[in-house]
């Protein structure tokens, strides 16, 4: 996933933009509400995780001004406000889930996990796709019973294609999920990891639309 990042502590930015990382998304880093509403204007992002108290602002009103503006992107706030009044009016202000700090990575990890799954319309972490059984809290593919590898751009690629599964996406669309604003794509990157995937599970995992771009198939 594609995911954004509102944070201006420097240390659980970091401990959380490297385990994002790890989870195989791709993760922008805005310090303020104004370099954040400056990204949302030109990404579409999958999920966002947001802090209440910016240098420049309140999480809250800045939530809420995204859902007046009719913006749906998945919000997860991260906070050390705890109190319960402070929960239900960001819950109310459109937020899909409340983490409060400190909180486990792990965590987090899940949290992530249930909010794409929600947005996706699909709960399940188990799907089946084709002839394939696709875990998708563990990030794994299996065929038979035998596990498929991937690597971690192979299943970002893949995944992009499972939360919108009927569908067209674009090579656009696709760059956005696998390389974040510092990361440069090579202008063939799309159809190598498209052909990977193919090679891996089935040539007919992922259809071609000529001049348009590709969309899930039905192998």
């Amino acid at each position: 996933m594609r995911i954004l990042l509102v944070e201006d502590d420097e240390v659980l930015g970091n401990a959380v933009c490297d385990h994002v990382a790890d989870d195989g998304h791709k993760l922008d880093r805005a310090r303020r509400l104004s370099e954040a509403a400056d990204a949302l204007a030109v990404v579409a992002y999958d999920l966002v995780l947001l802090d209440l108290m910016l240098p420049d602002g309140l999480g809250t009103p800045f939530l809420r001004r995204l859902r007046q503006q009719g913006n749906t992107t998945p919000v997860i706030i991260l906070t050390a406000l705890d109190q319960i009044t402070e929960r239900i009016d960001g819950l109310n202000a459109g937020a899909d889930d409340y983490l409060v700090k400190p909180f486990d990575l792990v965590e987090l990890s899940a949290r992530i996990g249930a909010v794409a799954r929600r947005y996706t319309g699909n709960p399940n972490p188990l799907i089946r796709v084709g002839s394939f059984d696709v875990d998708l809290s563990a990030r794994t593919v299996r065929c038979a019973g035998k596990e498929i590898a991937l690597t971690a751009r192979e299943w970002v690629l893949f995944e992009a294609f499972l939360g919108r599964p009927n569908q067209l996406m674009s090579r656009a669309q696709l760059e956005e999920h696998l390389w974040s604003f510092d990361g440069g794509a090579e202008s063939n990157a799309i159809e190598v990891y498209v052909s990977r995937l193919r090679r891996k599970l089935d040539y007919r995992v992922i259809e071609t639309v000529r001049g348009l771009g590709y969309k899930l198939g039905t192998p």
